[in-house]
């Protein structure tokens, strides 16, 4: 099972998230490993009252596996039904990477 398929696994057994999408940006940062930089957006009524650090607290928790080994970043867009809606469900844009041994 490749990096990404865990991450969809433990994210939606842990929130059962209405939306999720993992995608993976590695191709967008230097560097070797194929599977190092995702972009996560999960929507979940389990964020109901909960600030946005605790949301990444809790991903990251979920996440420590992987985070201690060859995910290097993860870039979070943790959201409550009603502010996916809000959002029309647009997820903003990851920025270009600005280190690393990526060709600029």
């Amino acid at each position: 099972m490749s990096i990404q398929e865990v991450i969809e696994e433990k994210l939606n057994n842990e929130f059962q998230p209405v939306y999720l999408v993992v995608e993976n940006e590695s191709h967008m940062h230097g560097g070797p490993a194929t599977e190092s930089h995702f972009k996560l957006t999960v929507v979940s009524e389990i964020f109901n009252g909960m600030m946005l650090i605790k949301r990444h607290r809790e991903i990251y928790r979920v996440l420590a596996e992987e985070l201690s080994g060859d995910v290097h970043a993860l870039a979070l867009h943790t959201y409550t039904p009603a502010q996916w809606q809000e959002r029309e469900e647009d997820v903003p844009e990851s920025p270009n990477c600005r280190g690393g041994s990526k060709p600029g």
